[in-house]
């Protein structure tokens, strides 16, 4: 990972080092010599650097942090606090925060009780009893918070993992569907091309006209095999409606918007199938683009000779301007079809879409 993008990604992290204001106006306020001071401000400096950059690790969904790393903040953090005073004991709330990112989950609670201990005993050693028990409640509620975000971070991770592994199965999956298609499709044609081409020329010089009628017959297979292949390769090409809904309800859900869709679906001609496909996934972009919409309904009717698909939402509706190029580039889709598309508010607000397309003369053209 990049580590600006890592960087990035403890950003939320950052506020919490408001609390180093307390360190910062002792630092200011409190007479001590200049060495002391330039000490404790590069204490302070390389122990929130080191703090942040075990942060970074958790981000980049690491499982181990450096024992380095955590000694350093631990060891600063210890230190300043003894050395400067109950000022710096709000340190020990990063030290708990850094054990419960970083430490396995055996060693995260006696490292948490032990910072908190630190910032007590600082606090007793100083007659600081007013905050005796808050900073270390707050160092034991900071633990507790860390070690809930380390779990999502990790959940996270495995559902990255198992998404792109679920990716990477399907691929090889439609790859050995297309490979079995072919093999399905051609195994016999070019079987019986390679038979008929071996017997013309055996047959080519006693009996000519014999050999002629099997080379036609070459031909004619060889025809229709490149037929079923350009079928076969165009039926690949296009995106069904069980297969637009699929990615359709996939998409909505990543962005939180529910998808209602009828199932089973009818079985519909190839050029219906493919186009109602386009129909919802441009649905989809506009939803997901300009909608806002939380819910989309897809209705699927038949009326007469003709097959209805409305795909409606509860989003803010069409805006003032023209049909952008996707509806217009829909539309003509449709049209081709002798069909006709419609889009406009939905009858309870957002938006509607909906295709009208012929089917009684195709329902063989599958």
């Amino acid at each position: 990972m990049d580590p600006r993008t890592r960087w990035a990604r403890v950003g939320w992290a950052l506020p919490w080092l408001l609390f180093q204001a307390f360190p910062l106006a002792d630092l200011a306020a409190t007479p001590r010599p200049a060495a002391v001071r330039v000490v404790a401000l590069l204490g302070l400096a390389t122990f929130t650097a080191v703090y942040l950059s075990v942060f970074a690790r958790m981000a980049d969904r690491c499982r181990e942090v450096p024992w380095r790393a955590l000694l350093v903040v631990a060891g600063l953090g210890g230190g300043l606090a003894v050395w400067l005073g109950p000022s710096w004991a709000g340190l020990m709330i990063y030290v708990s925060a850094a054990a419960a990112a970083g430490l396995p989950a055996r060693w995260v609670w006696p490292a948490v009780l032990g910072a908190a201990g630190v910032s007590a005993a600082v606090l007793a050693g100083h007659d600081e009893l007013g905050d005796l028990v808050v900073l270390p409640v707050i160092c034991l509620l900071t633990a507790f918070a860390l070690r809930g975000t380390r779990h999502l971070v990790s959940v996270n991770a495995e559902l990255v993992e198992a998404r792109d592994e679920l990716a990477r199965s399907a691929v090889a999956e439609e790859r050995l569907r297309f490979a079995r298609d072919l093999h399905d499709l051609l195994g016999h044609s070019l079987s019986l091309i390679a038979l008929k081409s071996e017997l013309a020329g055996r047959l080519a010089e006693r009996d000519p006209a014999r050999a002629r009628t099997e080379m036609a017959d070459v031909e004619a297979a060889a025809r229709r095999a490149l037929a079923e292949v350009r079928e076969a390769v165009s039926g690949y090409r296009q995106i069904g409606l069980a297969l637009a809904l699929a990615e359709a309800r996939a998409a909505l859900s990543a962005a939180g918007t529910a998808l209602r869709a009828p199932s089973p679906l009818p079985e519909l001609p190839g050029p219906v199938d493919a186009v109602l496909g386009w129909v919802v996934r441009e649905a989809t972009t506009n939803t997901l683009r300009h909608s806002g919409a939380r819910t989309v309904t897809v209705d699927l009717s038949r009326t007469g000779e003709d097959v209805v698909l409305t795909v409606t939402d509860d989003g803010r509706g069409p805006g003032d301007g023209a049909a952008g190029s996707g509806l217009s580039g829909l539309a003509e889709r449709v049209a081709g079809l002798g069909g006709r598309l419609e889009h406009g508010p939905g009858p309870g607000g957002g938006f509607r879409l909906s295709a009208r397309v012929p089917v009684a003369d195709r329902v063989g053209a599958r």
